[in-house]
């Protein structure tokens, strides 16, 4: 798999640094199972010459027994450790079958057998490695090192394990970033394609989000430790897809359940091959071939290898783009959904109030301007969210905000301070209003909140002066998700929240959802899902807050937004978006359906694989080399059909038919 899936390369005028750990990537050599089919084919090809061209037996039939032994002990060995367990392994099988045929005298066929099995289980060990690596080699987009900065501003050469968070980090030039934190100082633009697959550099400053392993441009950022190394986004990425690795699809489990009753009446039916025709006359050694011959091609091993590949590269490919399925199980489930449920607040819009408008009253005297710089200077020491859009607002606009004394802050009411010697409060209307009632201030509280808004009264030395509308705004993508996950599974999402009537029912109008449920509680979120259920729907729920994660267990699938979304959604959920992209939702549904799509191929090759041989070898000969290739082929076959999905045109696919 080429590197460039994963990592896009540095610029010439700013190459990573000598502390970027480079790629790991699984030499071929470093398996053993490659090792031991490398010596048992060395030893075939050695044996084979000297077989054909006379020399004594004493020659190459050693060599022909070593190729046995090396290329069969491992396999010989599991399957006697599985037989112990009263589990009958197909590996076993193959052992049996090469050494039935060297009993009969065809020492070769038996030594070529073991060869091509050594080499097909070696084949997949490699496949299996390259999955993990294209997941692994995250880890090692983040650097080794880190320069932390100390109180008095001195630098320190540490180990990006040993980073905690609140250290601050120096970032030069063309470095990588050595863990994700906020940016507290300085301009860049940093390619952090390997995270978000964002194909160009996002400028960066104060207050910016960075991420583990993306590459600096040409400033320098002080950046604010925000996680610990375990807990980065490549790291948790990594420790989900491995985690998700050891679960087995119920498509996998059934077909490992079906694999052992399979296997013991394949020998029984072997049995038969073999004493039937024994039994009406035929000769001991071609009836004992044939034996061996349909023992080969009727084992399971295509079928047994056709789920879990194309179920790991999709959950790997997922992971590389930001989207972490926790289980193979959920990688399956995805590709069942026929229904979607959406939360409000931070899954349709970004969880993040911003000031939409600016009502300065009639008579007030004061501009745009002058109102939102005064709300910004009262707004300033307050860490409610409303006060961040107001004071986010002022510093967009280039305003000066003044300094504030004797400030105060009442929950469910507003702030109060002293801006310029005038007093300035800044609050909920309802509460303001009381006792110096404007009739201009309530027509214009009403209209925004007729509009979807939250509206936030201003007044200066208690006369009101003018009104803010502050609203969630809805994510760019949001339209056109709703739009792909209708398509995808044939029906409209439909919205649930906790949010009023109005708000929830102007973001459906925006976004394209009918089926609107505001005002709704946990419980009741959870009921909207079990309606749907008992209907016969399989139901993807989207959220991210904690009053999410009761609908996100009760659904048959459930994804979280990661960067917003509280730790029990994260926790609750099936999967898990790692950025606010949330078009990446029906990108991974699709890219489900096209794993269990590919399960289905692999299924059918395998069978029709195993029909044809099983019947070649009843109705006429078939020479057991060609029975075994047949039947190792077709296990490498699905093997590596599966692991298409480990590419890059998956996902752009995927992506493409999900928002077709």
């Amino acid at each position: 798999m080429p590197p460039t899936l994963i990592e896009r390369p540095a610029p010439a005028a700013a190459p990573a640094p000598a502390s970027v750990a480079p790629r790991r990537r699984t030499r071929v050599f470093a398996l053993p199972e490659a090792r031991w089919a490398a010596m048992a084919a060395l030893l075939f090809l050695l044996a084979l010459p000297l077989q054909l061209t006379g020399a004594p037996a004493a020659a190459w039939v050693p060599l022909y027994a070593l190729a046995y032994l090396t290329g069969g002990w491992e396999p010989a060995w599991a399957g006697l450790k599985a037989l112990r367990e009263r589990t009958l392994d197909v590996d076993l099988l193959m052992i049996v079958a090469a050494l039935g045929a060297a009993a009969v005298g065809q020492l070769t066929d038996g030594a070529l057998l073991i060869v091509i099995f050594a080499t097909s289980g070696a084949l997949e060990a490699i496949a299996t490695a390259r999955t993990a690596d294209s997941v692994r080699g995250l880890l090692d987009l983040a650097p080794s090192t880190a320069t932390r900065l100390a109180a008095d501003g001195t630098e320190e050469t540490v180990p990006t394990e040993a980073l905690a968070v609140g250290d601050t980090v120096l970032v030069r030039p063309g470095e990588r970033i050595g863990a994700d934190g906020q940016v507290l100082d300085g301009a860049s633009e940093v390619d952090q394609a390997g995270i978000t697959g964002e194909p160009l550099p996002v400028t960066k400053a104060a207050g910016d989000e960075v991420f583990a392993g993306t590459l600096n441009g040409t400033g320098a950022l002080r950046v604010r430790v925000g996680r610990d190394a375990a807990d980065s986004v490549i790291a948790r990425i990594v420790a989900m897809v491995e985690e998700a690795a050891q679960t087995k699809a119920p498509t996998q489990l059934f077909i490992e359940k079906v694999e052992q009753r399979y296997s013991i009446g394949m020998v029984l039916a072997t049995l038969a091959v073999f004493a039937v025709p024994l039994a009406l006359g035929a000769a001991f050694t071609g009836s004992l071939l044939r034996a061996m011959t349909f023992m080969i091609v009727a084992s399971p091993c295509a079928v047994v290898l056709a789920t879990m590949p194309p179920l790991l590269s999709a959950i790997a490919n997922a992971g590389r783009h930001g989207v972490l399925v926790k289980s193979a199980v959920v990688m399956e489930r995805l590709g069942q959904v026929d229904a979607v449920a959406l939360d409000k607040t931070g899954t349709l819009t970004e969880g993040i109030p911003q000031l939409t408008e600016l009502r300065p009253l009639t008579g007030s005297g004061v501009t745009e301007g002058e109102l939102l710089a005064l709300a910004a200077a009262a707004e300033h020491p307050s860490e409610h969210p409303l006060a961040r859009a107001v004071v986010d607002a002022a510093r967009t606009r280039g305003l000066t905000i003044a300094p504030a004394r004797d400030f105060a802050a009442t929950p469910g009411v507003g702030v109060t301070a002293t801006v310029g010697g005038r007093t300035v409060a800044v609050g909920a209307p309802a509460r303001l209003l009381v006792g110096r009632q404007s009739a201009a201030a309530a027509a214009a509280v009403a209209e925004l909140e007729q509009a979807g808004r939250s509206a936030v009264l201003v007044a200066l030395d208690g006369v009101p002066i003018g009104v803010l509308g502050v609203a969630d705004r809805v994510r760019p993508d949001a339209a056109a998700t709703v739009t792909a996950l209708s398509a995808l599974t044939g029906a409209a999402p439909m919205l649930l929240t906790g949010d009023n009537p109005r708000a929830a029912a102007q973001l459906a109008a925006e976004v394209g959802i009918t089926d609107v449920r505001a005002a709704l509680l946990p419980q009741d979120k959870v009921r909207a899902v079990r309606e749907q259920e008992a209907a016969g729907h399989k139901v993807l729920v989207i959220g991210d807050g904690v009053n999410d994660a009761p609908a996100l267990a009760a659904a048959h699938t459930g994804v979280a937004m990661g960067r917003a979304g509280s730790d029990l959604a994260l926790e609750t959920a099936d999967a898990v978006v790692v950025r606010d992209e949330l078009a990446t939702v029906p990108a991974v549904v699709a890219l489900s359906r096209r794993a269990r799509s590919l399960v289905v191929q692999n299924l059918a090759i395998a069978a029709v694989f195993i029909s044809a041989l099983v019947v070649w070898d009843l109705v006429a000969t078939l020479p057991l080399p060609f029975g075994v290739l047949g039947h190792e082929g077709s296990t490498v076959l699905v093997g590596l059909n599966g692991l298409r999905l480990l590419r890059e045109t998956a996902w752009t696919k995927a992506r493409a038919e999900g928002h077709r």
